[in-house]
């Protein structure tokens, strides 16, 4: 388990978010939702340790994760950024990067490290495009790659920052639908999400933020039924049951 505590983070010594205090489990997605510059990206960015905090102690399994190695966090934890340029590299050697943590030097893959490689192309369904270069695909094609190199990584926290945005609908639903088979091979998935109805219908705990500080953490129905989401963004939410399904869908309007 990861646990942020007490954590305040920021840039240049300018407090972004505030006072944190949230955990993510393994076999779990958690969706960070909250308006544009609320400190969705620097929570996500803190809690993988890719910034450090103003104050507050992250740790992983109880142990501070600043006690613990670059290349032994790279086994356990994955960051997906949403900017990002694209290389000008095949698709089998940008996925191979996954296993970079693994290689001793002068990192030459070994037949594990490719047996892994092949899989995850084969479980994004993206044998296909191997020999192609990553510039080529389209936008949901390169975001299957960029998830295959993280499960490549084999990890247990995966922390991906909006990995549906610009994409059709198509796209999303086969995002959306790889994200929730990583957290049926017991990993931990933290997005950060701007669709609303998405974060309610896949994630197992939505994180709402709301001027740096964490407003409400629990259950999609806990945070339904607060109506934080409605008062934060200034909308009307509708939850809607579906006819032979288990699963709601919600509908927003003003």
């Amino acid at each position: 388990m990861i646990k942020l505590q007490d954590i305040t983070a920021g840039y240049k010594g300018i407090e972004v978010i505030k006072n944190i205090n949230i955990s993510f489990a393994k076999g779990s997605i958690t969706g960070i939702i909250g308006k544009n510059g609320c400190g969705k990206t620097t929570l996500l960015k803190t809690a993988a340790k890719l910034l450090e905090p103003i104050s507050g102690n992250i740790s992983l399994n109880g142990e501070s994760i600043y006690d613990i190695s670059h290349k032994r966090l790279a086994k356990e934890i994955s960051f997906l950024p949403q900017i990002r340029s694209t290389p000008n590299i095949a698709v089998y050697n940008l996925v191979m990067h996954g296993r970079f943590p693994y290689l001793g030097f002068p990192r030459i893959p070994q037949a594990e490290d490719k047996v892994i490689v092949e899989n995850a192309l084969a479980k994004l369904g993206i044998v296909k495009y191997r020999n192609k270069n990553v510039r080529e695909l389209s936008g949901g094609e390169r975001q299957k790659v960029y998830l295959a190199m993280v499960l490549a990584q084999d990890t247990n926290y995966i922390f991906l920052d909006e990995p549906t945005t610009y994409l059709d609908i198509n796209h999303q639903l086969e995002i959306l639908a790889i994200i929730k088979e990583l957290k049926n091979m017991g990993k931990a998935v933290i997005m950060v999400i701007h669709d609303l109805n998405s974060a309610l219908t896949y994630c197992d705990k939505i994180c709402l933020i709301d001027r740096g500080e964490v407003i409400i953490d629990g259950t999609p129905k806990a945070v339904y039924n607060s109506r934080e989401i409605e008062r934060v963004f200034q909308v009307r939410c509708e939850e809607v049951s579906m006819n032979g399904k288990d699963q709601s869908q919600y509908v927003f309007s003003l």
